[in-house]
């Protein structure tokens, strides 16, 4: 893109005089890494891409591990937006509303591959004092995120609809089943086509089991 005059104001300038700096660099960063992967982010690259100066980055990220979490937290908070929109409709029974919580796990996980890796990579990231803020935002986005499946399962079983037991033990069996259904179709193993087409069944059989009745 040809760089304008400084006669001739940029408008990819103009925006950010309320916080939309960090909207930007954000949009940008998610842009590089699904086309490039993480190891091309970069915050002087990223100021380049939106026009800003090289410094400006640095009001909202100090370095590249602080844009890594921040990434990792918006990713979170998208899909916790998208897991709990799939299961407000009181109407469906119990596996209605996995099978919608799955289809928005899946969905979300087949447009942002890249994203994904990322917020599991940076939820297991090693905890140091520069970044244990971020290490509670993002332990807080994780335990919402599988809140959605906890909540749905401790209701369950009060209704005499799932089997006894620890909700969280069981909520660690679900997300495992959902996330290797996205790992699968990450790794080119299973077409995501078939893998949503055939999401009915799969929560059917994660609900009842595979013993014969």
């Amino acid at each position: 893109m040809p760089r304008l005059s400084s006669s001739s104001p940029s408008p990819s300038r103009r925006p950010y005089h309320h916080g939309d700096l960090r909207t930007a660099l954000l949009k940008s960063a998610e842009r590089t890494l699904r086309e490039k992967g993480v190891g091309a982010l970069s915050l002087r690259e990223l100021a380049r891409d939106i026009g800003v100066s090289h410094a400006a980055p640095g009001r909202h990220f100090k370095d590249k591990q602080a844009l890594l979490d921040a990434l990792a937290l918006d990713g979170y908070e998208r899909l916790n937006r998208a897991l709990d929109s799939a299961v407000e409709d009181p109407g469906l029974g119990l596996e209605g509303r996995l099978a919608a919580l799955a289809r928005a796990y899946l969905g979300f996980a087949v447009e942002n591959p890249e994203l994904l890796e990322l917020m599991f990579a940076r939820k297991h990231a090693p905890e140091d004092s520069a970044r244990s803020d971020s290490s509670e935002l993002l332990a807080r986005a994780v335990d919402l995120s599988l809140g959605s499946i906890t909540r749905m399962i401790a209701d369950a079983q009060e209704r005499g609809e799932i089997v006894a037991g620890d909700p969280e033990r069981i909520t660690m069996v679900a997300a495992a089943s959902l996330h290797g259904l996205a790992a699968l179709i990450a790794a080119c193993a299973l077409d995501a086509e078939e893998a949503v087409r055939g999401l009915d069944e799969h929560v059917h059989l994660l609900l009842n089991g595979l013993r014969p009745r």
